[in-house]
C-alpha cells in the first residue's frame, strides 16, 4: 500500500488544492451544487491534505478533510481512483487528533448513509435518523474522546 503522508493546512493556503479534490467528488461524482460544497465555515476550520507518493517520486493531494472549532468533522473526500489506499483513514485520524490537541470532548459528523461502517471502524457511532443532505442519505455521528 503507498504511504500517505497529512499535512495540516488551512483553506486560505491550499484552496486550489482543496477546491480541486471537493469539486471532483463531491460537485462532478455526486452532484452536490457547487454554490452550497463551499461555504462560510471553510475559512476558519482547521484543513488537512492527504499526498500519496506518484511512481515518479512526487506528491499528489487525494483527499481533504476539515473540522471547526466546535468539533464538526466534514467535507472528507478522496478521489476516485484513490479510496481504498488509507488516505481516507489518515485524513480521519488527522482531524480527531486534532480535536483532542485542542481538548475537545468530542467530534460529531454527517455521514453518507453508505460510509458509516468506515466511521464505525474509527469509534463512532450512529445517532438519529436518516436525512437528506444535497439529496443524500446522511445520519449523524459522533465520538467521545475524553476516555481516550
Amino acid at each position: 500500500m503507498p504511504e500517505v503522508m497529512l499535512i495540516r493546512t488551512s483553506y486560505q493556503e491550499s484552496e486550489a488544492s482543496i477546491f480541486s479534490i471537493r469539486n471532483q467528488v463531491f460537485v462532478i461524482e455526486q452532484a452536490v451544487p457547487l454554490e452550497i460544497e463551499i461555504d462560510e465555515f471553510d475559512s476558519a476550520a482547521r484543513h488537512v491534505l492527504a499526498y500519496l507518493n506518484h511512481t515518479d517520486g512526487h506528491r499528489i493531494p487525494v483527499g481533504t478533510g476539515r473540522i471547526t472549532a466546535d468539533g464538526k468533522i466534514g467535507r472528507m473526500a478522496v478521489l476516485k481512483n484513490f479510496r481504498g489506499q488509507g488516505a481516507g483513514a489518515a485524513i480521519l485520524e488527522g482531524l480527531v487528533q486534532i480535536a483532542f490537541e485542542e481538548g475537545l470532548d468530542r467530534v460529531c459528523l454527517s455521514a453518507q448513509c453508505q460510509a458509516i461502517p468506515f466511521y464505525e471502524r474509527f469509534g463512532f457511532v450512529a445517532d438519529g435518523p436518516v436525512y437528506q443532505d444535497a439529496g443524500i442519505d446522511h445520519r449523524q455521528m459522533k465520538r467521545l474522546l475524553s476516555e481516550e
